[in-house]
């Protein structure tokens, strides 16, 4: 780990030499390229570490027959809901407005109530947003080729 500080230094101060305008391009670049994969993993029902979403608890009371065709967080995903941006300093992937709640309860395994009337519960955790290998790939790849662009 002590081998990789010094290159870690240097690639900060390269950073650091750009002007905030394309640090802060490069960081929303990295922001909506991160959220993509986050909305195609979150798709696949799989946790940043490559394990399957524990599935929905069997509904028996559920008035309607058969089995609950809808994925889990379909609407979570988009655009609306699932904000990317990117400042000088930071790239943030965040899910915004009533849905942080619910998104938090799943993300740690919280308890909660599903409705108003209906009593608490523990949700199993669920992670929905995390860095895996392929964001990091995806993150140095950007930061590559962004510098390759200011050293042209």
């Amino acid at each position: 780990m002590s081998e990789l500080s010094a290159f870690d230094s240097r690639l900060a101060g390269l950073i650091a030499a750009l002007s905030p305008q394309s640090r802060k391009a490069m960081a929303a670049t990295i922001a909506k390229r991160l959220r993509k994969h986050q909305q195609q993993r979150i798709k696949q029902q799989v946790t940043p570490e490559g394990q399957q979403f524990t599935p929905r608890r069997p509904q028996p009371l559920r008035a309607k027959k058969g089995r609950i065709k809808r994925e889990m967080f379909a609407r979570l995903r988009t655009a609306k809901y699932m904000k990317a941006k990117g400042t000088a300093d930071d790239a943030v992937v965040e899910f915004t407005g009533q849905v942080q709640r619910m998104t938090k309860v799943h993300q740690y395994g919280l308890r909660d109530r599903p409705s108003v009337r209906a009593k608490e519960m523990q949700y199993p955790a669920r992670p929905l947003l995390g860095l895996d290998d392929e964001d990091m790939n995806i993150i140095s790849h950007e930061i590559i080729s962004v510098l390759n662009q200011a050293m042209s």
